[in-house]
């Protein structure tokens, strides 16, 4: 497992709240955030039921393998099945720049995703700032 090491940066960003502790998968992602459990009942984690986040941005870190089945409504993927990416390190999606995909193609390295990974970071910040 490969896991953030405590930085200077790092220890900042959790004092000023940007890196917030861990918490489970979500079970839904709503028009303003994400919540565990909506209809109520038992999470069986640290959150409880019912419990809504707002946030701006998701980053869905998958591992080493291709996990994009969740994507599917958004009808990326061409009538080849590839779905085409385009900007300076082809972390964007060509059909829908909000969506950055790091870790395949030229950036499917560690040093590759951390360039990539820098790259979209300032993709979606540019586009929060757009509104």
């Amino acid at each position: 497992m490969t896991g953030l090491a405590l930085t200077p940066a790092i220890e900042a960003a959790q004092r000023d709240g940007i890196l917030d502790e861990w918490r489970p998968m979500f079970t839904r992602i709503t028009e303003t955030g994400v919540c565990w459990d909506c209809g109520g009942g038992s999470t069986g984690a640290e959150v409880s039921a019912g419990e809504h986040l707002d946030v701006d941005v998701i980053f869905w870190n998958t591992g080493f393998r291709s996990a994009l089945d969740h994507l599917s409504p958004l009808h990326l993927r061409g009538p080849g099945g590839g779905i085409v990416m385009t900007g300076r390190l082809a972390t964007t999606v060509a059909d829908d720049p909000r969506i950055q995909l790091i870790g395949y193609g030229p950036s499917a390295s560690t040093i590759g995703a951390n360039r990539a990974g820098r790259e979209a970071a300032r993709n979606v910040a540019d586009i929060l700032a757009a509104g």
